[in-house]
């Protein structure tokens, strides 16, 4: 029997995994498959040990593991495959299959696209971006990032998209509004690039208190969030990683 094990990150903020849980159960409806649960990686539970239990529980022969993240960092390639590795050794009939992260995909640029027009910000011809990542020290992230970046700037018309990471990279949050303040452009909509608020969507709302002039405004839109265009891509993954017959588990496969 099949099941889909979810595995969102995790928020030291309750309602960042509340809003995980609730945009899970919105995927939920999109997929015919018998056992769906839900688990986080860290700050939350249930666990990973005990959403992978909780589906051999109701008699599942074949899970599918899908990070519910935006790219391929640490935690999809190293932290999850562990815990996974650690509960799958005492299950080794289960056959599990584990999926990727949403990753570079134009479809969520439209999202931001329209997170920025949800401003009601009227663009300014001269205005950029300044896109905010969570960060990550893998070289790979960056460059994913960046490759995201230059697609926002041919869909959104802007004349430049800077990014910045609130951890693990450069520049950082305030380096990047730094660079953003000393540019002419009169307008910066500075847009997060994450799935759930909380803690970093606070700081970087500090962090933009006072920054704009007459001379130039700074705008803070909406994190990208779990957008129903979202729902659609992951249960779209879901559905192509459960009729990918025999690809079996490999904890080494980012190695």
């Amino acid at each position: 029997m099949d099941a889909v094990l979810y595995v969102c990150h995790g928020s030291r903020v309750k309602e960042g995994a509340d809003q995980a849980v609730a945009f899970i159960e919105r995927c939920k409806k999109n997929l015919d498959v018998p056992i769906q649960e839900v688990c986080f990686l860290e700050l939350a539970y249930p666990t990973i040990e005990q959403g992978f239990e909780a589906c051999i529980e109701q008699g599942a022969t074949r899970i599918a593991i899908v990070p519910l993240l935006l790219l391929t960092a640490a935690h999809a390639k190293h932290d999850i495959p562990e815990e996974i590795h650690k509960v799958y050794e005492r299950y080794p009939q289960v056959e599990v299959l584990y999926g990727e992260p949403f990753g570079v995909d134009e479809r969520i640029v439209d999202i931001l696209v329209e997170r920025i027009n949800e401003t009601n910000v009227d663009k300014h011809e001269d205005s950029m971006v300044l896109l905010v990542g969570r960060g990550s020290s893998d070289p790979a992230v960056k460059k994913d990032f960046n490759e995201i970046a230059q697609l926002l700037k041919g869909k959104g018309a802007f004349k430049e998209v800077s990014t910045c990471y609130l951890a693990a990279a450069a520049p950082n949050l305030k380096e990047g509004l730094h660079l953003a303040k000393q540019t002419s452009y009169k307008q910066v909509f500075v847009l997060p690039y994450l799935l759930f608020t909380g803690i970093l969507m606070n700081e970087i709302k500090e962090e933009l208190e006072q920054l704009s002039t007459d001379d130039q405004q700074f705008i803070l839109a909406n994190y990208l969030g779990y957008h129903d265009g979202l729902a659609h891509i992951l249960s779209h993954q879901v559905k192509t990683l459960l009729s990918s017959r025999g690809n079996q588990y490999d904890v080494y496969r980012y190695a």
